[in-house]
């Protein structure tokens, strides 16, 4: 078979190509958890989030960082500050929540990250940062409205963190994350 480009040849890989392209997107189409993955806070949502990624990337760094956890009368991500959130408080609550967590967590806890927990630790730094960046409103005018009650579940958070020394404090945090994952689930949807 002699393979000269020409205008025959092209044409014959056009025609197998769109094809091949065309199943292979309708079986991706078809297969559970292949799918667009969203949460959805409120007016905001976050679209092609892997939500089993976050889990096991906190599964391998979980023991190692609430083995240090020495404070266990403490809790920061209490009742007070997730349960009964409102999906126009829940916007504005978990933007609060991944920009701290973002700024504060992650970026002073990452000189402090054990080598083997490393990778695990840039992935929930990278997906926490990819799902702020893709908050979108679902209208416009409603995209971050403050409401005061989500204003003072963060503040509760907040207050909980600073009254432990900054190492306690980032240890708690980060140990909490799956506390975060779990209230996250509840918003989001495949």
């Amino acid at each position: 078979m002699n393979f000269q480009e020409g205008p025959q040849n092209l044409s014959w890989l056009k025609m197998v190509t769109l094809p091949c392209l065309s199943l292979i997107l309708f079986v991706w189409s078809q297969v559970p958890g292949l799918q667009s993955q969203e949460f959805q806070f409120g007016p905001c949502r976050a679209e092609g989030v892997n939500l089993q990624q976050l889990r096991e990337a906190f599964w391998t760094i979980q023991e190692t960082v609430q083995a240090q956890d020495n404070n266990t009368s403490v809790r920061l991500l209490r009742q007070e500050v997730l349960q009964n959130v409102s999906d126009a408080e829940s916007c504005y609550l978990i933007h609060a929540l991944l920009k701290f967590y973002l700024n504060t967590v992650f970026k002073n806890y990452h000189k402090r990250a054990e080598f083997k927990t490393l990778k695990s630790f840039s992935t929930l730094a990278n997906n926490f940062i990819v799902i702020m960046s893709k908050l979108q409103p679902t209208q416009e005018n409603e995209m971050f409205s403050v409401s005061e009650s989500a204003h003072k579940r963060f503040l509760l958070f907040h207050r909980a963190f600073k009254r432990l020394d900054i190492e306690a404090a980032l240890k708690k945090a980060l140990g909490e994350v799956d506390i975060l994952l779990t209230w996250m689930e509840k918003f989001y949807k495949i």
